[in-house]
């Protein structure tokens, strides 16, 4: 239950940078125990804004007021680990003073960091993970949050769903991950027009809300009779028009997984050798027995598939996992084990790399679209002035002679996505493409992909993408194993379930085949868990809560400051004991998620 006062308050608040204002007149309450997303187009002034609540930054103009003693954390969009010495040693000695040993260790597993790691041999994604641990360690009261999902996978985001979720901690959290934003937000706050727009709901609400503030503000321009200006004639057009063009897509892309359902279905039904001929002008991609192991393990095995011409194919998998040597495995550019892959004939491949490898950032953004000079290019057969092809991706024209160096990550996000859809290609290959793009230009995307005449394989970890735009996901298994499902990350996850169900159901039956009367009893019965696996169904939630109420003392004895240089063995003792408890935390609630799954598809 939140209080009606505000530990955060912001009261005309402006901001501007060379001579220009990012936002003036804003206010903004932050009432404890709140969880609120700020979303709005890239250059707004979101991180900005975080930077100001946490003190890093000064206003031009206006009142900040902050509770007396309030504890922040801020996780920033881009690293800030600049130390050396181990993870782990890191984690202990930041400004997080309530962070102990084994609550390091309990974060830095979720996140899968090792934390006797030197910090200088993280990558670039390992080093955000561990700026996300830092940034949840301890007992902050209020968390700011900046695109925290950005180099994690669909496993490390949900988890973290769930921690911001029962934390009942106050947190402000900007990110273009829509499923992750409609699972933890329950109010919006909109950074347009210079200003706060506030909407006492999540971000599943956003959609109608500002859909309905846009049509109002058209009216009020059209009853003024004033121009609008290109901005809002953008966002008019991309807010109030989303719906009607989404339907369109939605109803074009389920008939393209509808076929490749039925491509599936009838590859399951029979045995058949992969057709060594001549390839099809309609096949892309067919591999054979695909495996690659590096240093023992298997990365992929025995994978084999055929990827047709216009067929979207998304790749889901953990981090490590092997998402992009699969891709490499697929076009050729690294060769396996064992098996083959062979590409169709007269192919043009593209690739966005999300290393952003292929741009020079001593150029332009007119030098890395037109390098051999002039102001125009050629885009699917028009000739396109390149600042009217840069502003279909929200480019400023006033931002096409700085360097690329100077640009942001999403500026750079958006750069790479135009240089890549700029060129004549009939496979497009994006590994990770929406990492520190804005919700609008994940929209914009969206439209060019759905526009897009060749074929299309994504690595992505953002569901809300796979689902609107792929016809079919390979998900990478555990020891290599790599299975294709028909559709989107939700169909995927309904086949799973389906996958399960079935067999759960026909145990059930081989236990029963006493008689035929008895046989007959068992398939009414079957419309109810036995009588073994309700009494557990009923029985896990006390056992969950008495493991709660374990792992809390455990806690509240590791909290002594002073117990590992006293009694170092009952420390590990300890740790050992808090890690096996979260495990049997872990187990039962899998095993209840399960019963409980069950339990539902029987009634049904």
């Amino acid at each position: 239950m939140t209080s009606d006062l505000p530990i955060i308050a912001l009261d005309n608040i402006l901001i501007g940078f060379g001579g220009q204002h990012l936002f003036q007149n804003v206010e903004l309450n932050l009432l404890p125990g709140t969880r609120t997303c700020l979303v709005g187009k890239n250059g707004t002034g979101k991180s900005t804004l975080l930077k100001l609540i946490a003190g890093l930054i000064e206003a031009d103009q206006g009142n900040i007021y902050i509770q007396p003693g309030l504890k922040i954390s801020f996780l920033q969009q881009n690293t800030s680990i600049k130390k050396s010495g181990t993870v782990a040693d890191f984690m202990l000695g930041s400004n997080n003073k309530n962070g102990q040993p084994h609550e390091v260790e309990e974060i830095l597993s979720k996140v899968k960091i090792d934390g006797g790691r030197n910090i200088r041999s993280l990558s670039g994604g390992e080093s955000r993970r561990v700026d996300l641990a830092k940034a949840l360690l301890g007992s902050p009261e209020l968390i700011l949050l900046d695109e925290p999902t950005n180099h994690l996978d669909i496993d490390t985001i949900k988890w973290l769903e769930n921690r911001l979720i029962k934390s009942n901690k106050t947190f402000l959290v900007i990110s273009h991950d829509r499923a992750f934003l409609k699972a933890v937000s329950t109010e919006t706050l909109w950074l347009h027009q210079q200003t706060i727009l506030h909407h006492k709901a999540g971000y599943d609400e956003f959609d109608k809300w500002s859909e309905r503030l846009v049509d109002e503000e058209k009216k009020r321009a059209q009853r003024l009779a004033t121009k609008l200006q290109a901005e809002e004639h953008w966002l008019i057009h991309g807010v109030t028009a989303r719906r009607k063009r989404n339907q369109g897509r939605i109803k074009k892309l389920k008939d393209l997984r509808d076929q490749h359902k039925k491509r599936l279905e009838e590859k399951s039904n029979y045995k058949a050798k992969i057709d060594s001929g001549k390839m099809s002008g309609r096949l892309v991609i067919e591999a054979s027995g695909l495996s690659k192991q590096y240093n023992e393990k298997k990365i992929i095995s025995n994978f084999s598939t055929k990827i047709m011409k216009g067929d979207r194919v998304g790749v889901l998998g953990s981090n490590g996992s092997g998402k992009t040597t699969l891709l490499n495995l697929l076009i050729g550019n690294t060769q396996p084990d064992s098996g083959t892959s062979r590409l169709g004939s007269n192919l043009n491949i593209a690739i966005f790399d999300q290393l952003r490898e292929t741009l020079e950032l001593s150029e332009t953004p007119l030098q890395a679209l037109v390098p051999g000079g002039g102001d125009s290019l050629v885009i699917r057969g028009k000739q396109r002035n390149v600042i009217s092809y840069l502003n279909d991706f929200l480019f400023d024209p006033k931002r096409i002679h700085t360097k690329i160096s100077t640009l942001s990550g999403g500026e750079q996000n958006r750069l790479l996505l135009a240089k890549i859809l700029s060129r004549e290609s009939n496979l497009l290959i994006l590994d990770e493409p929406t990492n520190d793009l804005d919700l609008d230009t994940l929209d914009l995307l969206q439209e060019m992909l759905d526009d897009y005449n060749g074929t299309i394989i994504i690595v992505s970890h953002d569901r809300d993408f796979l689902d609107s735009v792929v016809t079919s996901t390979l998900v990478i298994e555990s020891e290599g194993k790599v299975t294709e499902y028909a559709g989107g990350y939700t169909d995927y996850t309904h086949q799973i379930a389906k996958r399960i169900t079935p067999k759960t159901a026909t145990k059930k039956k081989a236990n029963n085949k006493r008689s035929e009367n008895n046989k007959k009893r068992s398939t009414a019965k079957v419309q109810k868990l036995s009588y073994k696996d309700q009494r557990e169904l009923d029985e896990l939630p006390k056992v969950i809560s008495f493991l709660e109420k374990t792992k809390k003392d455990i806690e509240s004895k590791l909290s002594d400051p002073q117990l590992f240089s006293r009694d170092p063995n009952s420390y590990k003792k300890l740790a050992k004991e808090l890690k096996d408890t979260n495990d049997s935390i872990s187990s039962a609630e899998n095993r209840w998620l399960e019963l409980e799954a069950e339990s539902e598809s029987l009634k049904n």
